[in-house]
């Protein structure tokens, strides 16, 4: 019997606000109309997420929606009480599973891809509906949604417990009759056409016997359109087109939200930047959204910082094809300075990883390094910090920048209960959890994901000297590279999201064993002492604690790329024993403890995760993806017995877990030309009702049933 109440979001279920009300209010009205514009298309860009996360999410959606738009909360609830027969709990109930369906745009965790259900009973869930003002005004309507997706809600079959692919779990980015084998035999069509997967799903038919595969772009516009576009051709015994379209009304609201912010931006690059992200989101074509991404690495220090489109590849089973997002933020110009501080100690810092100089770019492309206050990020989630854009070919070569989202860090932290540590321990995480992790995003961001290089065998010749770069795991030429077509996702596909999150983890806890690293962020001494301490004991509880939440046990699958990384480099760190990390069963079934040993972070600390990182990097740089595999499935392994067993552990860490925090983000309201910040009270009610207010046009709806319908054959 499955046990449901791990995919139920408790009725004490924390929500924080994340406030920019300073930042925003510093504005000049051209900034907030361009802030307001971009953050329009975000949301309803955001929409997409549903369909990319589970065929029922629109419906979902749509059902919530009209249930909390026709009637005020409170007005809902008084008939739910009276009329539906809930108790205050059920009723509280609802309004938690509302707000996980909204913040996640999906009924599937956008941290951890696990199912999200009710707590409550589907007649105490109909009888909401039934007593509802939606219901009055619209019967025939509510009634026909309800039948859509109500069986959906509350089923919880083995295969629809997470996101995968279909014999595993649920995914809508490819069609529910691929396979991983054909996943592979597309990524190898699309290397054959020089084409990245970013903004595509696949559809698979079988016509006489031969598998048809339609590759389909995201775009406003539909029908041919070479060479976006392909006609149907053979390749290994199939059929493979490319077609765009998808999302095509969505895409339209985005692109025509986009048309409005390029009258208000600041300067030339931004405008040109806009042009090519309305382009490729009108045409379906990835260039456009690459050479737009390529002027925003241009636009440096502006005062509104963005970035949209299909970006993360989290989700993607296959590990290839971004979820939409956007972010719309505000400079934080003190935190700012830090960062700039740090991108200019960039190079020497460099120099201080474990692999030689080879192995690093040939030139450190120097980025924007900002920290910003958020005033929207749609999409499954709100990370701390962000290296974009993910294009190989720009990031290796042109630059990249990074982003710290300095709003959101403190928010997720706010009154945070700690299991399996000591209280002196506890305290000190408290204490310092904020700035640590601050750290660990500055370094993460900048020298982890911004440090390292391809090996490429290119038109003419290599991007390296192959007589004499030597690896330094084997001392032996180098005897694998990229080869034309191939990018990082392309040849690590399934683990490529979670190994490139654990090479820049590792990168940050290397380097912040370097004080004068810290000192950068203001600290020196025993604080600076506590800073790096806190730091690797942080990422080791987050591997311990919080990641084993993220791993489903029956199909022995991670659910989450950032959640394995960590549970990776605790293991790393166990198996360097010393006892620098312990981790014991205090009580029987019920409680853990663990330590770290501080006085041996510098050295045995330094040594494991330091070899442990030249691996990482050695094998990325030559694309060795076979024994990347081997190494990480290693160490991602979560036994059952010996002294760390860990699939028994897991039932003592999901029995104390905490809910992650939801947060609430304002809207931008325009009035007589004037741009208004509405926020919203940090609870349900309040986050409800900031999703209610974005989408109160019943046009949402008609867009989002149509997209269901169109798509429903497939899955």
């Amino acid at each position: 019997m499955t046990d449901r109440k791990h995919f139920i979001l408790p009725n004490d279920q924390p929500v924080v606000e994340l406030d920019c009300r300073s930042a925003f209010k510093d504005l000049l009205k051209k900034e907030k109309l361009y802030a307001h514009y971009l953050s329009k298309a975000s949301w309803d860009g955001s929409l997409i997420v549903l369909i990319q996360t589970s065929p029922e999410s629109p419906i979902i959606f749509i059902l919530l929606r009209k249930l909390f738009a026709h009637q005020s909360i409170e007005e809902l609830k008084k008939l739910s009480l009276s009329k539906g027969g809930l108790t205050e709990e059920e009723f509280q109930a609802l309004l938690v599973y509302t707000s996980g369906i909204f913040t996640n745009m999906g009924n599937y965790k956008g941290f951890g891809d696990s199912k999200i259900i009710p707590n409550l009973s589907e007649e105490k869930f109909e009888a909401v509906i039934k007593a509802s003002q939606a219901y009055q005004d619209q019967p025939k309507e509510i009634e026909y949604i309800w039948s859509l997706c109500k069986n959906k809600i509350f089923s919880l079959s083995e295969e629809e417990k997470t996101l995968s692919f279909p014999d595993k779990g649920v995914t809508t980015y490819f069609s529910r009759n691929c396979t991983l084998e054909d996943a592979e035999l597309v990524n190898e069509f699309l290397k054959n056409k020089k084409m990245e997967a970013y903004n595509s799903r696949v559809f698979k038919t079988v016509d006489n016997g031969t598998r048809v595969f339609e590759i389909r772009l995201a775009s406003a516009e539909t029908g041919s359109h070479p060479p976006v576009t392909i006609p149907e051709e053979s390749f290994e015994k199939c059929k493979f087109q490319v077609t765009r379209g998808d999302y095509s009304k969505l895409m339209q609201l985005v692109a025509d939200n986009l048309q409005k912010a390029k009258d208000y931006a600041a300067n030339e690059t931004e405008k040109n930047m806009i042009e090519r992200y309305i382009s490729s989101f009108t045409t379906g074509s990835l260039q456009d959204h690459k050479d737009g991404s390529r002027f925003w690495i241009k636009d440096v220090g502006p005062v509104i910082e963005t970035y949209i489109g299909f970006i993360e590849t989290y989700r993607d089973p296959a590990g290839m094809r971004g979820e939409f997002e956007g972010f719309v933020a505000m400079v934080n110009k003190t935190m700012s300075a830090k960062f700039a501080d740090l991108v200019n100690r960039a190079e020497e810092l460099l120099k201080a990883l474990p692999w030689p100089a080879s192995f690093e770019k040939d030139k450190f492309l120097r980025p924007d390094f900002t920290s910003l206050d958020v005033l929207t990020f749609s999409g499954s989630g709100i990370p701390a910090g962000i290296n974009i854009p993910n294009y190989d070919e720009i990031r290796q070569s042109e630059g990249f920048k990074n982003v710290s989202l300095g709003n959101v860090i403190p928010a997720n932290y706010k009154d945070a209960v700690l299991p399996f540590l000591t209280s002196e321990d506890q305290d000190l995480i408290n204490k310092y959890r904020v700035p640590s992790f601050e750290v660990q995003v500055g370094l993460h961001e900048l020298l982890g994901h911004g440090s390292g290089k391809l090996f490429r065998k290119e038109k003419d010749g290599y991007n390296f000297d192959i007589e004499t770069v030597l690896n330094p795991l084997t001392k032996e030429k180098i005897k694998c590279w990229y080869d034309a077509g191939e990018t990082y996702d392309s040849k690590f596909t399934t683990i490529s999201s979670s190994y490139e999150e654990c090479r820049a983890e590792s990168v940050g806890l290397y380097l912040s064993l370097d004080k004068d690293v810290v000192k950068v962020f203001g600290f020196e001494g025993t604080e600076a002492d506590h800073v790096i301490y806190v730091n690797w004991l942080n990422l080791l509880y987050g591997g311990c604690a919080k990641a084993l939440e993220m791993y489903n046990p029956t199909t022995k699958s991670w659910l989450q790329a950032h959640a394995q990384a960590r549970y990776v480099i605790l293991q790393v760190l166990l198996e360097a024993g010393e006892d620098l990390v312990s981790v014991v069963e205090t009580e029987p079934g019920q409680d853990l403890l663990i330590k770290l040993d501080r006085s041996k972070l510098n050295s045995v600390g330094k040594k494991a995760i330091g070899e442990f990182l030249l691996k990482l990097q050695v094998y990325k740089s030559t694309g060795d993806i076979t024994a990347a595999q081997a190494m990480y499935s290693k160490y991602s392994e979560v036994p059952s017995e010996g002294k760390h067993p860990w699939a028994r552990w897991r039932d003592i860490i999901l029995a104390k877990k905490q809910p992650r925090k939801m947060l609430v983000q304002a809207n931008t309201i325009l009035e007589n030309e004037e741009v208004q910040l509405k926020s919203y009270e940090a609870n349900h009610s309040g986050l409800i009702q900031s999703y209610v207010d974005r989408y109160l046009s019943p046009d949402y709806d008609k867009i989002l049933l149509e997209l269901y319908e169109k798509d429903k054959e497939h899955f």
